[in-house]
């Protein structure tokens, strides 16, 4: 397919030293949180603006129903802006701002429409992501922005924590280089518009481009839009073989290079959520047995 990643087989690569200094400077750029201000007239100057926050890894349909209910206008609001607000996309997008709705933290007033709301976001993107560290990141990858912008957004969702999104990001290349497919459950919830750690093995064989189980290399668009530090993460992953992950739980998240050691992990993930899912049930179970327990 014309959207699959396959990359070269011979490539540039980053030094680790390149690697840190690429990394920090990209962090250092910018805080953790962006005001981003849009452009008002004398009016609107003399509102005081309330603000938007758009966090990493909402989607665009998540960011279009916060826009709208910031605005007070109805559904779908947002998303028909979107498709005439001539937003200055890159070529790869096709139009689909998916990926560019940057987060940080908007001004918005009596008068904000959701274009300028958008074209705010996608510029920002334009100004943190299209830079010169990027590109030259990517390039060392064999990858385009846009392909990193993907792989980010692959990254800030799968990542449990800020530390794990330089591994993160290794397992992915690691795979692109092995030409094995991603098999990423937020790509798959992506196709599925939801939100779950829980993946049936039936749900793995649907036809959709955003199906890493069963189509090779990169999903065709991103699926969500990644901050700063997933996008550092992509250009210059923590080095190491790894090649599988699963968060065991909050704040453990294990990584192995053997598919052996990975089906250990995954077995004490499993144990953990049965020991979970069967607390929950004996204390619903005792709510209901109490006298006057409500449990609607």
């Amino acid at each position: 397919m014309r959207h699959e990643y396959r990359p070269p087989r011979r490539r540039s690569r980053l030094t680790r030293r390149g690697r840190l200094a690429l990394f920090l400077g990209m962090l250092l750029a910018t805080g953790a949180l962006i005001a981003v201000p849009l452009l008002r007239g004398d009016d609107e100057a003399a509102e005081k603006p309330r603000h938007l926050l758009v966090p990493e890894g909402r989607r665009a349909p998540e960011v279009y129903a916060a826009i709208d209910r910031a605005l007070g206008l109805p559904a779908g609001s947002a998303k028909a802006a979107a498709a005439t607000a001539a937003l200055d996309l890159p070529a790869e997008a096709k139009g689909n701002p998916e990926g560019f709705l940057f987060p940080a933290a908007y001004p918005v007033t009596s008068r904000t429409t959701p274009a300028e709301l958008l074209t705010a976001m996608v510029r920002t993107a334009n100004e943190k992501l299209a830079t010169k560290a990027v590109a030259d990141g990517a390039r060392a990858h064999g990858m385009t922005p846009y392909q990193t912008a993907t792989l980010a957004s692959i990254i800030e969702a799968e990542a449990d924590s800020a530390a794990d999104m330089g591994k993160v990001a290794r397992v992915v290349h690691n795979r692109l280089a092995r030409s094995m497919p991603l098999q990423m459950d937020s790509t798959l919830d992506y196709a599925l518009n939801r939100h779950t750690v829980d993946t049936k093995l039936s749900e793995t064989r649907i036809d959709s481009p955003f199906n890493t189980y069963r189509r090779q290399g990169l999903p065709p668009t991103p699926i969500d839009s990644p901050g700063l530090r997933a996008m550092a993460a992509a250009v210059a992953p923590t080095p190491g073989d790894w090649l599988y992950f699963v968060t065991v739980k909050a704040g453990d998240t294990r990584f192995s290079a053997t598919y052996d050691a990975h089906r250990k992990h995954v077995a004490e993930f499993n144990r953990l959520r049965a020991t979970a899912d069967a607390g929950t049930r004996m204390v619903a179970g005792r709510a209901r047995q109490q006298p006057g327990a409500r449990t609607d």
